[in-house]
């Protein structure tokens, strides 16, 4: 499934120059709308977000939060930046993705000069600095911002509060198809450290990693109360070194 997801959709993905090269330059004979967002989890409300913005021009860009400009929470983003993006390519209504290499996408705003950009309905009340600061790049240029309509709300940290993403083959597979690194590469790869001898220092250790859900405090004491969800144990330390010399034979000493 992975594999048809990269082979159907890779396509849609484009840097910013690429994308500039496809829609044209400003002003143009097809409009462009962009969404921005992160994406870390795509619900109805963003899937509503994005079908009104596609009705109001002829070509949707969504663009994308890169990993190390998430810091809504720890362990955020869950899904990495590329799998967040073919996600969204594999959307009728998207017909770009490009993942923003800045904090924001001021710069790509002023680059790539879409004639609408689109914000969440929740932006429109009381609009924070950082929408203000993107209305007065748009309209600069003639462009224009349109807020969606707010029939339905969600919240991506909500989503993953009550259950976190297991995505450790796809991560796999997307990072692979990145560097272009297929299996039979890595199986030859390990075969050539066969019979090498390896000198292996340090402490074979099991990690833990317990979920739980906080659901409340104790006003007496500083701790908390919460409820057990799961745990996973991991090999690390020295004892990995250990699971790749079994994997393929390799001498120790």
């Amino acid at each position: 499934m992975a594999e048809e997801l990269h082979k159907n959709y890779s396509h849609k993905l484009l840097t910013r120059d690429e994308l500039i090269a496809k829609v044209g330059t400003y002003p143009r004979a097809k409009k462009v709308i962009m969404c921005h967002g992160c994406f870390d989890v795509v619900h109805p409300g963003h899937i509503r977000h994005l079908a009104y913005a596609k009705s109001k021009a002829d070509i949707l860009v969504a663009s994308v939060t890169a990993d190390r400009h998430i810091t809504k929470g720890m362990y955020r983003p869950h899904v990495p930046e590329r799998i967040r993006a073919l996600s969204l390519a594999a959307f009728d209504m998207v017909d770009y993705v490009i993942v923003d290499e800045n904090a924001t996408p001021l710069e790509n705003m002023e680059v790539i000069k879409p004639d609408y950009f689109a914000k969440g309905f929740e932006y429109s009340a009381d609009i924070p600095k950082a929408t203000r600061d993107e209305v007065k790049i748009i309209e600069s240029y003639g462009g224009e911002m349109i807020f969606t309509p707010g029939d339905v709300v969600y919240s991506s940290s909500k989503f993953l509060t009550n259950h976190l993403p297991s995505l450790q083959i796809e991560k796999l597979l997307s990072l692979m198809e990145q560097f272009n690194i297929t299996f039979d590469t890595l199986r030859e790869t390990l075969t050539k450290l066969k019979g090498l001898q390896v000198h292996i220092v340090g402490d074979t250790i099991i990690d833990t990693y317990t979920r739980t859900n906080l659901f409340g405090g104790n006003t007496k004491t500083p701790t908390f109360s919460v409820l057990y969800e799961g745990h996973d144990d991991y090999v690390g330390g020295a004892g990995i070194g250990l699971l790749v010399g079994a994997t393929v034979n390799l001498e120790y000493w």
